[in-house]
C-alpha cells in the first residue's frame, strides 16, 4: 500500500505544456506514473510526444481530461498569477488529489483556494511543494525517482530538499510514500494528515517528520502523535542555527519568543516520544536504529 498516491493512480498535468510542466512530465513517466492527459485551454486537442514513444493528449479543462480518461490525480505546473483557478478548477470536478507544485503564489489566493476545499472531495498537496512520490508505484510532482526505492518508512516534510536528502540517506531501507508538503504558510495536506495516514497503512513501520521553524505546526504534530501515533517516529527540525527574529526562506517563518524555534519544537516533540536528530543524517541514523530494532 501507500498513502494518497499509488499504482492505479491516473495523473493529468495542468500546465503540462510549459518548460517545467513537459520537463517533469518526462521525468514522472520515466519513474512509471500513469500520465493520462494534460490541461491547456489554448492547445486542447493536440499531443504532446515523450522520449520513450508517449504522447498525451491535451485536454481543454480538467473536467473533460477526467472524462476522457479516468484521471484521479492532478498535478499543477501552472504559474503563480493563475494557479488560483487552476487549482477551483481542478477542486470543482472533485478529482481525489491536486498537487500543487508552484512557487510563489500569493498567500491570499493559497487561501482562498484552501478554504474553497473545505468539505470537497479534492486533497490539495502544496503550494510550493515537491509533491510526493510511493516508489515503485507513482510519482506526482518534481521529487528524483531514483535516489530511493521501496520500502516501509513514511516521510513527510516541509522541505523539498530535505525531503530529497532523507530518501537518499534511507535509501539501504526505502519509502512506502514520501509527501512533501511545502512550507507556505497555508499548505492543504499537514503533517497531521500524514501522519494519521501513515499510522493506518498497514506497509508502513516506521515515520520520519521534517519540520522547520516558525508557526506551530510541529508542536500540533506532537500532540497529535502523542495521543494517535503507535509506530515510531523519528523527527528533524531545520532551523537550529537560525537567528531568533528573523523571517528565515520559503516558510515565511517568524520566530518569536521561544514560540516557533527549533528547539522549542524538538521539546514537544521528544515529549511526545519523538526522537529527534540534530542533524539530517543524525535523523537518518536514529531512523535505521528503529528501522533495525523492528527487524530483529
Amino acid at each position: 500500500m501507500a498513502i494518497f498516491l499509488d499504482e492505479n493512480s491516473k495523473v493529468i498535468v495542468q500546465g503540462m505544456t510549459g518548460s517545467e510542466g513537459m520537463k517533469h512530465t518526462q521525468r514522472m513517466l520515466a519513474s512509471g506514473t500513469a500520465i493520462v492527459g494534460g490541461v491547456n485551454p489554448r492547445k486542447a486537442g493536440t499531443t504532446v510526444d515523450f522520449d520513450g514513444g508517449v504522447s498525451v493528449p491535451v485536454y481543454g479543462t480538467v473536467a473533460e481530461a477526467i472524462e476522457a480518461t479516468g484521471a484521479n490525480v492532478s498535478v499543477i505546473f501552472v504559474p503563480p498569477a493563475f494557479a488560483k483557478s487552476a487549482v477551483v478548477e481542478a477542486i470543482d470536478t472533485q478529482i481525489a488529489l491536486a498537487v500543487v507544485i508552484t512557487e510563489g503564489i500569493a498567500v491570499k489566493d493559497s487561501a482562498e483556494f484552501f478554504n474553497y476545499s473545505k468539505g470537497k472531495a479534492t486533497r490539495i498537496v502544496g503550494p510550493n511543494c515537491p509533491g510526493l512520490i510511493s516508489p515503485g508505484k507513482s510519482n506526482a510532482g518534481i521529487i528524483p525517482a531514483n535516489i530511493a526505492g521501496a520500502g516501509r518508512i513514511g516521510l513527510v516534510s516541509k522541505s523539498g530538499t530535505l525531503t530529497y536528502q532523507m530518501m537518499y540517506e534511507l535509501r539501504d531501507f526505502g519509502f512506502s510514500s514520501a509527501v512533501g508538503i511545502g512550507g507556505d504558510p497555508i499548505i492543504g495536506t499537514t503533517h497531521i494528515d500524514c501522519l494519521e495516514a501513515f499510522e493506518k497503512d498497514p506497509d508502513t513501520d516506521a515515520i520520519v517528520m521534517i519540520g522547520e521553524i516558525g508557526g506551530d505546526a510541529e508542536e500540533r504534530a506532537a500532540a497529535y502523535i502523542k495521543d494517535h501515533v503507535t509506530k515510531p517516529v523519528v523527527g528533524y527540525v531545520a532551523g537550529f542555527t537560525a537567528p531568533e527574529g528573523k523571517t528565515m526562506g520559503h516558510a515565511g517563518a517568524i520566530v518569536s519568543g521561544s514560540a516557533g524555534t527549533a528547539a522549542a519544537k524538538q521539546e514537544a516533540l521528544e515529549a511526545a516520544g519523538v526522537k529527534v536528530g540534530k542533524t539530517p543524517s543524525a535523523t537518518a541514523d536514529l531512523m535505521r536504529e528503529v528501522m533495525r530494532s523492528l527487524q530483529s
